[in-house]
């Protein structure tokens, strides 16, 4: 006589992200959500009055705009002094973070696309489906800071 597998117990198939919070995660779970879009690494604009935040289509001088990563991550904060470091508790008042961003999802309680590595399992995944900056950055040691208002995009957020 055969028996039937046993169906699973839905949270046995959830995911750390599933089922930690943020705060919760370990240092390897949390540097995992980063999708490698690289959008956090473009230069922003914010208007002094309504304080609204525009992205351009410029990018840190540390973005490898090839591999959407930080070329010295470790150092980051140290060689670019206005870099974000995010952690669980700052992410509330980060409200300029890109809308496709797992930390920003998760921290408001959405679920990770189809397109994020942790979900696809493939890191080109954010690439192919076009939301990375991938081939649509300058660097910005390529571009006139009197000019960045020039750069204003809509994509990235």
């Amino acid at each position: 006589m055969m028996s039937r597998p046993l169906p699973l117990d839905a949270e046995d198939t959830k995911t750390f992200w599933e089922t930690k919070t943020l705060a919760e995660m370990t240092r390897a779970e949390w540097e995992s959500l980063c999708d490698g879009c690289g959008k956090c690494c473009l230069l922003k604009l914010q208007d002094e009055q309504t304080e609204e935040v525009f992205f351009t289509d410029v990018a840190c001088r540390l973005l490898d705009a090839g591999s959407c990563r930080c070329s010295d991550y470790p150092n980051r904060k140290r060689r670019v002094a206005d870099c974000v470091i995010l952690r669980p508790d700052t992410l509330a008042a980060l409200t300029w973070m890109p809308s496709t961003c797992a930390y920003r999802l998760l921290h408001e309680g959405r679920p990770l696309p189809w397109w994020h590595p942790l979900v696809s399992g493939d890191a080109e995944t954010v690439h192919l489906a076009g939301i990375s900056v991938r081939n649509r950055v300058l660097g910005e040691d390529e571009v006139p800071a009197e000019t960045l208002e020039d750069r204003i995009v809509d994509w990235p957020a």
